[in-house]
């Protein structure tokens, strides 16, 4: 029974029929939005949220407002907006500017926004950033600068001006991206910064988080750590992370929150049930280059209508729809008699005919 339970609410929060979330937990670091707080973010489950497309590839404005309206029906615990998987490297400022209104316009004071801000020239990242400022985020998500692979001096003076323009900054390590690591010293060094206030750390090892907490000493608990690496999530979070920053929770929002929040808690048994169904989704989510899997998948199960990712990303290739849709049953397998489960059933049979019959139901 308590398996039927979890899986009812992973499909459930797949569909965005949701419950009312629980009461959440008090967090020292935990502060709403409009605040004066140094930390307006929370602890939790952060969504990394896509931008959905038209078909000639213009902002699908009640697409993303459908989206948005599933989170705040979620729970999810912050918003990740503009970042690398909401393609805004290939965004107008006008255009994250139409982002950036229409979640505000919805979430402002329900749930804190996030704003991806980073970029290689220092220059258009300040930019950015002012937009956010502007514009209501709650806090900047700076990612190093790529492929240009500047020395931790580089990185210090870079990250040290953007949080002297005062929103509160999350750093962006993702090396496998960038080509450009963040070293625990110069963390520490910018952790002094009244304004940089967490980092997103996607480089799944899990050591780094104990190196990076035994460097950071005292400064530890009030600096925020959040898993950009949704397969080793809640192990990260278990040995001592804050959170995450989820390309997962596009999809299934509902059990993001709750696998993060019985982490939060120690409830490592919990936490590991909760997951186990989501672990092929972790991976196959990336089959292809984020945010082209998840997009595709996000169309499958009837949040999005279009999985329209913009040049030089693509949709997904064909080849890869049997596996993607594979880790979504997957996802779902504890609930073959229940009305939500036949909807995505129905949905993977039509997948059925289309991969000639490979698939098995």
């Amino acid at each position: 029974m308590k398996f039927i339970g979890i899986a009812l609410a992973l499909v459930a929060s797949a569909y965005g029929f949701v419950p009312a979330a629980p009461p959440r937990a008090s967090f020292v670091l935990e502060a709403g939005t409009n605040t004066d707080e140094r930390i307006p973010l929370r602890k939790g489950s952060t969504c990394a949220i896509i931008t959905p497309f038209t078909p000639d590839g213009k902002i699908d404005v009640p697409g993303l407002q459908k989206l948005v309206q599933l989170h705040l029906d979620s729970g999810t615990d912050n918003l990740c907006v503009l970042g690398t998987t909401s393609e805004a490297s290939v965004m107008s400022m006008d255009e994250r500017a139409l982002v950036l209104n229409t979640i505000v316009d919805m979430a402002k004071g329900k749930i804190p926004l996030l704003v991806g801000t980073g970029t290689i020239n220092p220059q258009s990242v300040k930019a950015q950033t002012q937009q956010a400022i502007d514009l209501g985020g709650d806090a900047a998500l700076v990612v190093t600068p790529y492929y240009v692979k500047p020395p931790q001096r580089g990185l210090i003076r870079h990250f040290t001006e953007v949080a002297d323009m005062g929103l509160p900054v999350i750093l962006y390590n993702v090396p496998g991206r960038t080509a450009s690591n963040i070293l625990d010293e110069t963390v520490l060094t910018l952790s002094e910064h009244e304004h940089i206030v967490g980092i997103k750390d996607a480089t799944g090892d899990l050591g780094r988080l104990a190196s990076l907490k035994a460097m950071l000493g005292e400064r530890d608990a009030d600096f925020l750590k959040y898993s950009g690496d949704d397969s080793t999530t809640t192990d990260f979070i278990l040995q001592g992370g804050d959170g995450c920053i989820s390309v997962t929770a596009n999809l299934v929002p509902g059990a993001m929150h709750e696998m993060v929040h019985a982490a939060l808690a120690g409830n490592a048994e919990l936490a590991h049930n909760l997951n186990a169904p989501l672990a092929a989704m972790h991976k196959k989510l990336f089959v292809e280059s984020n945010p082209i899997p998840t997009k595709w998948a996000a169309k499958y199960i009837g949040l999005i209508d279009h999985a329209y990712c913009r040049p030089p990303l693509d949709e997904m290739d064909p080849k890869f729809e049997f596996e993607v849709s594979e880790a979504l049953k997957q996802a779902n397998l504890y609930l073959m008699e229940s009305q939500l489960a036949f909807e995505i059933n129905t949905k993977l049979r039509e997948q059925k005919e289309v991969n000639e019959g490979k698939l098995v139901l």
